[in-house]
């Protein structure tokens, strides 16, 4: 009788309704924590994973040896590798390639690679308009690993701090 009472009175007087407008004034003149996205960007962790590159020696060869590493340890099957082996004896890829939609940005990939060579930038801004650019190629890589590697060699020094 009295639980029936009570939810009578909190209903004629819209407790609950002013239980929120309290909660809402108390929020209503607090400073703002939004942040304007496209002019401000919060700042990354050194160790974030994102858009992959390939990378390259400092004379300009790709760094990739075609031991297919990456390929075996990736768990979504996300990489393809193909590769043929040239005159001088040594091993490079011919396809390289990333499905972006299965990849699941473990970092698996970057931490098996004996050599450095794919590696996951702090790049997170990037779309895909039509169908099949998803996929990164082995040109599409060696680009990305061109324009980043600046950005990757400040990562890579932040990250040895943190270890």
């Amino acid at each position: 009788m009295f639980d029936t009472i009570a939810r009578y009175l909190k209903s004629l007087f819209l407790l609950e309704l002013l239980g929120g407008l309290a909660v809402t004034g108390r929020y209503l003149f607090r400073h703002k924590l939004t942040i304007q996205y496209p002019e401000a960007h919060t700042p990354l962790s050194p160790r974030f994973r994102g858009l992959h590159a390939l990378r390259r020696y400092p004379n300009g060869e790709e760094r990739c040896i075609a031991c297919k590493l990456c390929e075996a340890v990736c768990p979504a099957l996300a990489i393809t590798i193909e590769s043929d082996q040239r005159e001088d004896g040594t091993r490079r890829t011919t396809r390289y390639e990333i499905d972006l939609f299965k990849c699941i940005y473990c970092g698996a990939c970057e931490e098996s690679c004996p050599v450095d060579s794919i590696v996951e930038t702090s790049a997170f801004e990037y779309t895909f308009e039509r169908f099949g650019e998803h996929i990164m190629t082995k040109s599409d890589l060696l680009k990305h690993g061109d324009q980043y590697e600046q950005r990757i060699r400040a990562d890579r020094a932040a990250d040895a701090r943190y270890r």
